[in-house]
């Protein structure tokens, strides 16, 4: 609609520039050579009948360009339009998150759904009343690349993040377009699957971008200018898959932040690229150790969640096979699936690991370097690692009930589920928590679902008024709004 009041105000300024160069050459005529003076009484009124006709014209395509003026004091009706509030004042904000753009389209997460992503980012771009975009993790994608590649192809992070930028340069065209005009301030917040990407890289394909990163690299949190009581992240700071570990496995990859998900998603997006195989080998049966006492059952648990991980994302190749090439994040050569497992040698006794030895022993110390407000006892972090509910509870326990904390509205992503709920804080306050899903062309997560969005509208400035948050869906290019809620501060 935006691009048709464009058209019809390009049209009517042609429009008005003809009919003024016809009505002063009108004035200025002569008719069969003589002077207005020496017309006759009824060619004197014929000849004013036409010039004022014309003038009426005129005057009104005049009224009607200035009426339909982008800028003009007629509002966009926010009823239908998501990027509106109503009104001039520019204070909207836009989170989207879990792009998860690769470098390579034959196995990337997202290809058929860029183009509605690029439409997204037009709409958002030609917006009067839009004032921030916040990209909340997951923009690029290190992670999901089948076990079997080599991520950089023997190059380094810098020219994978090129590859990206290159193989999806429409997407990277919208979101430079944006920051470049400068009426948008861009931010992004790092993800897990582009937890080890540095600021630097970041940078070289988005000029000008805000990064909102925390002293722990993979890790951010952003509050929009004007609002410390908006809190956006990812959520993987809370999940012990997918948090950064700069703890584990140190001795084999100095300086590495991998969690163990990372060593997941290059399995599944295997997995994915097999065309979900019949598995060529189950996981070999670990045993509790009762004599083993709290280390020992967490590692059990441990086990159980990798045991239903590897049923789940089957792969046709043995699990003693050394098929997951890395030469990221701190890793070099190849590792085995069975490497992740843990593993004992006679039923009932010691479990031991090789990677990822004692993580079950350092998720506090984890916590405490990811700078996790209200520390989340080990056991439930392992049990929940894959549970979506789990991370979207962590609002109301880092935030809504954590008495040193005043966010009212948290948005995560990361889970690929997108939804709205409000609940009371600590001190009786509503609260509201909105997952923004994400944008790939298969979400298993949810599915039918994806190409989600969340607008934030604060208050317009000198104004007590409500924040108005809304979730909306832009599946095959079609404005759907999915929930809305409001609270006032």
């Amino acid at each position: 609609m935006r691009e048709m009041h464009y058209f019809v105000l390009s049209g009517t300024k042609w429009l008005i520039e003809l009919l003024i160069k016809l009505y002063l050459r009108v004035i200025k005529r002569k008719i069969s050579g003589q002077s207005f003076l020496m017309l006759t009484k009824e060619g004197k009124m014929n000849y004013l009948m036409k010039t004022s006709s014309l003038a009426v014209v005129v005057i009104l395509a005049c009224a009607f360009c200035s009426f339909k003026q982008p800028g003009s004091e007629i509002p966009v009706n926010p009823a239908t339009d998501p990027f509106s509030n109503g009104g001039s004042e520019r204070n909207m904000i836009v989170v989207i998150s879990d792009l998860h753009l690769g470098a390579n389209l034959a196995y990337a997460e997202i290809n058929r759904n860029c183009s509605i992503l690029v439409k997204l980012l037009q709409q958002v771009s030609a917006a009067r009343n839009v004032k921030e975009l916040v990209i909340a993790g997951d923009l690029l994608d290190e992670w999901f690349v089948p076990a079997t590649i080599n991520t950089y192809d023997g190059k380094d992070q810098h020219d994978f993040v090129q590859r990206i930028a290159a193989t999806n340069q429409d997407v990277f065209d919208a979101f430079n377009r944006i920051i470049r005009e400068g009426k948008i301030a861009v931010t992004y917040v790092p993800g897990n699957h582009d937890l080890s990407i540095t600021a630097e890289n970041v940078a070289g394909i988005l000029p000008g971008i805000n990064q909102a990163r925390d002293n722990m690299q993979g890790l951010g949190t952003y509050s929009p200018a004007g609002n410390p009581r908006i809190a956006i992240e990812h959520g993987h700071r809370y999940n012990f898959f997918c948090a950064p570990d700069p703890i584990s496995n140190q001795d084999i990859a100095p300086g590495t932040i991998m969690p163990p998900g990372y060593f997941f998603t290059r399995i599944a997006a295997l997995h994915v690229m097999q065309h979900n195989p019949a598995p060529g080998e189950a996981v070999a049966v670990v045993t509790p150790n009762p004599a083993g006492g709290v280390s020992q059952n967490m590692l059990y648990a441990y086990w159980s969640l990798w045991k239903w991980a590897i049923k789940l994302m089957s792969i046709e190749n043995k699990l003693d096979e050394k098929i997951i090439v890395t030469n990221v994040g701190g890793f070099t050569g190849a590792c085995a699936v069975n490497d992740l497992l843990p593993f004992q040698l006679t039923t009932g006794g010691d479990l031991d690991v090789k990677l990822y030895k004692g993580i079950q022993d350092t998720w506090d110390q984890r916590q405490t370097i990811n700078k996790v407000a209200v520390k989340i006892p080990v056991m439930s972090a392992i049990v929940n690692a894959a549970s979506d509910t789990a991370i979207d509870n962590q609002a109301k326990v880092q935030y809504f009930m954590n008495p040193n904390s005043n966010t009212r509205i948290v948005v995560f992503g990361h889970t690929h589920v997108a939804k709205m709920t409000s609940s009371a804080n600590c001190k009786g306050q509503k609260s509201i928590y909105v997952n923004s899903g994400t944008w790939i062309d298969n979400n298993n997560s949810s599915p039918g679902i994806s190409c989600t969005f969340v607008v934030i509208t604060p208050p317009k400035t000198g104004t007590h008024a409500e924040t108005r948050v809304k979730l909306y869906n832009f599946n095959n290019s079609v404005m759907t709004e999915m929930a809305q809620d409001s609270l006032r501060y």
